[in-house]
């Protein structure tokens, strides 16, 4: 579609455009949206234009938001464990998500559309925490209306200067194609370099299920770590002799374990990220033998046991 087709087609439908384009790129499909408000603020024939622009794209978000709602409130960790691995980076941990979202609370709710990721995720989070449905639609309808109006307010501060970028375009379209797709060649390759490097950091020694009983069932049973997010933990109770620990308070979990005691970490991600990152975490820290559970808390329980049982840490 040529340029001008595209801001012809805005003129006539910007309601319909931005609403669509919000709706899709905030149920988590791949489609940039920013651009499109940036052109829908600046073509806005006046304050009720981009009043009506404004309203339309918070209505899409929060229709957006409250299917992932619903979704992490009926099938609750088991719907973010599902965003992990649609995730292109592996190392995207849900847990991690998880405790900052507990942490902040509703404000991360007002921050969230501002952070690639988290947009998608905190909804499902809100949902599986049992936040209420008043208070979520309410910071999620303030969150949408701080991103969409930021976007929309630009492009109307700038309207001036819309008709010579529009032009611009029109001359050079094949080019703004071309630099448009080398961009998301461009993302595309730093995200999978991001999960190449995922790969290298997990190439360390795990520890099966298996190994992991007979372990603590002998003189010097290991230090277990649970990686877990807090949805997760309540729905299946904290694992006896485990330290629940957060990725960004890892220290304060650890607090005095001796270094040359083994430590094990576990969590229910997918590829065991969490674990994974802990582990080499400790390691560059000093502590001497720390080995992810391979398959996580889900492998553990297949293994036939209901919870790895062993020793309060020495301190």
């Amino acid at each position: 579609m040529a340029i001008d087709e595209i801001v012809g087609t805005m003129r006539e439908n910007a309601a319909a455009v931005v609403f669509v384009n919000v709706l899709l790129q905030q149920l988590g499909l791949p489609v940039p949206v920013v651009p499109t408000l940036l052109l829908a603020g600046s073509l806005a024939a006046g304050p009720g234009a981009l009043g009506a622009a404004l309203a339309v794209a918070v209505a899409a978000s929060v229709l957006a938001d409250g299917v992932w709602y619903g979704a992490g409130r009926v099938f609750g960790y088991r719907v973010l464990a599902v965003l992990c691995k649609l995730s292109i980076n592996p190392g995207s941990c849900v847990s991690q998500t998880e405790a900052r979202f507990t942490r902040w609370g509703v404000w991360s709710l007002l921050g969230a559309k501002f952070i690639p990721g988290f947009s998608t995720v905190a909804p499902p989070i809100a949902g599986a925490l049992r936040m209420s449905l008043p208070r979520f639609l309410l910071a999620a309808a303030a969150g949408a209306a701080l991103w969409a109006g930021t976007a929309l307010g630009a492009g109307w501060v700038l309207r001036d200067a819309a008709p010579g970028a529009i032009a611009v375009l029109e001359r050079h379209a094949v080019s703004a194609v071309e630099l448009a797709a080398l961009l998301a060649g461009l993302w595309v390759a730093w995200k999978l370099w991001q999960k190449y490097r995922f790969r290298q950091l997990g190439a360390l020694p795990h520890i099966a299920p298996g190994e992991l009983l007979a372990a603590m069932a002998g003189d010097r049973p290991p230090l277990l770590l649970d990686l877990r997010g807090g949805t997760m933990i309540a729905k299946t109770a904290p694992v006896p002799g485990a330290v629940v620990a957060e990725h960004d308070r890892l220290h304060d979990a650890v607090g005095d374990w001796p270094r040359d005691r083994p430590i094990v970490t576990f969590c229910a991600c997918p590829e065991d990220a969490g674990a994974i990152q802990a582990a080499r975490q400790l390691l560059d820290r000093g502590y001497l033998s720390v080995r992810p559970l391979r398959g996580g808390y889900d492998a553990w329980l297949a293994a036939g046991t209901e919870s790895p049982a062993g020793d309060a840490p020495e301190t």
